[in-house]
């Protein structure tokens, strides 16, 4: 199993609900397990949180082959394509689950 884990930090002016609405559909590409569309949560500022993105988008896959499916797919290409000018920085995390 493999556990995509994305990370957006939106321009100032870009619209927040229409970013919604691009992972909503974003995350019916057919290869993907399991979907999370997240915000910073409301916890405590400790030195090992970081609060300062504006969106989070977890995929789990079955496999890498999924995974790597999903990077190619047309809809991932447009979704990029179509919303790259709304962020200012976006870091990936791609874990392989263990046990």
């Amino acid at each position: 199993m493999m556990v995509h884990s994305v990370y957006f930090w939106l321009k100032e002016e870009a619209s927040r609900e229409t970013f919604k609405d691009a992972l909503d559909e974003l995350v019916k590409i057919s290869e993907i397990q399991e979907s999370k569309i997240g915000k910073p949560a409301g916890t405590a500022e400790r030195p090992v949180t970081d609060h300062s993105y504006s969106f989070s988008l977890i995929l789990t896959f079955a496999s890498q082959k999924d995974h790597d499916v999903y990077q190619d797919h047309a809809d991932h290409h447009v979704f990029v394509n179509q919303f790259k000018q709304m962020w200012d920085k976006v870091v990936v995390y791609d874990s392989e689950v263990l046990g």
